[in-house]
């Protein structure tokens, strides 16, 4: 195995695939959607629940996939 190859002897770089962004994105927001109603839904049961910290990351996860999927519609 060389660890240095020619330039020369290179081969050149594969198209990139198109993806689906926007796809990706709505599947883990339905994700974070699902999260949030399990975590509502275990605040009525009762026992301790840490509800802050769960609620603070599906927030923090709604945020930034909404965010992914706004800047992803924008791409063409």
């Amino acid at each position: 195995m060389r660890l240095w190859v020619k330039q020369d002897e290179r081969r050149p770089d594969p198209e990139p695939l198109r993806t689906n962004d926007r796809l990706a994105f709505a599947i883990g927001l339905a994700g974070w959607v699902i999260a949030l109603i399990v975590t509502l839904g275990m605040l009525a049961l009762p026992g301790r629940v840490d509800a802050v910290g769960g609620l603070v990351t599906i927030a923090v996860g709604l945020a930034l996939g909404v965010a992914g999927y706004l800047v992803s519609a924008k791409r063409p």
